[in-house]
């Protein structure tokens, strides 16, 4: 499988161009057929692009880890050339996230705030659990390194979103500024940055008298890299349509 890297140069994307030297994934092979990054200098040679539309040789699919304000470049590249894509970023405006929805109807995307089969099955169990729950008052905790951008994560945004699937009149409350008493339907999220964290999501439900805690910590970045790869080989052979982690794990 040869796969164009979005965002090469970056943290995940160097990850990614290493996890694909070795990685076998159902019996599949990959390859680095480009790697693209702003700041790349265009070199055919060296397999490197500052834009992916100076790419035109073969691929099979696009690995987005660059940034969500790629959205609009992206969709279109990967619409003029009928390619499946692998997006891994996190933080997109609604502008963007219909340009990634429309794009859908005519080409295969795989899209997931975490790229991680732990993350997949922790958020299904957070949904069973609240379904069995429904009265729980719920809080989610998520760590990050210093560096990260969006807040909350994309990751607690998820696991929050399947507890409102499970429980559709709770109010989503990033953060808790004010003094007050929280509302019985309230899912606090609360982001906490330091050092080199990794990622780590914790989900508080409390019923009074019992509390039950479902945690995922991730301990190197390379699952997500892992992760990637294998979304890639799912998309292989699809038919137009929105992916996520759910469709592999179930």
């Amino acid at each position: 499988m040869d796969i164009i890297i979005s965002g090469a140069n970056g943290r995940m994307g160097r990850m990614l161009a290493e996890a694909v030297k070795a990685a076998q994934v159902n019996g599949n092979s990959y390859h680095v057929a480009a790697r693209v990054d702003i700041s790349l200098e265009t070199d055919p040679a060296a397999g490197t692009y500052a834009a992916l539309e100076s790419f035109t040789g073969h691929a099979d699919v696009v690995i987005d880890f660059s940034h969500h304000t790629a959205a609009k470049g992206l969709t279109e590249y990967c619409l003029a050339r009928s390619l499946p894509v692998v997006v891994a970023t996190t933080g997109q405006t609604e502008d963007e996230m219909n340009l990634i929805h429309t794009a859908s109807t005519k080409i295969p995307v795989f899209l997931s705030a975490n790229m991680s089969l732990g993350v997949a099955l922790l958020a299904d169990l957070v949904k069973k659990a609240i379904s069995v729950l429904p009265d729980a008052e719920v809080e989610i905790l998520e760590h990050h390194h210093d560096q990260k951008l969006d807040v909350p994560s994309g990751t607690a945004l998820l696991l929050a979103k399947r507890i409102v699937e499970a429980r559709p009149d709770s109010q989503i409350v990033v953060g808790r500024h004010q003094n007050g008493k929280r509302s019985p339907r309230e899912i606090g999220i609360h982001s906490l940055r330091y050092g080199n964290e990794v990622g780590t999501h914790e989900v508080i439900l409390s019923m009074g008298n019992e509390t039950l805690t479902l945690k995922h910590k991730a301990e190197d970045r390379s699952l997500f890299a892992r992760g990637a790869l294998a979304a890639a080989s799912f998309l292989i052979g699809k038919m137009p349509g929105l992916y996520d982690m759910r469709d592999i794990v179930m």
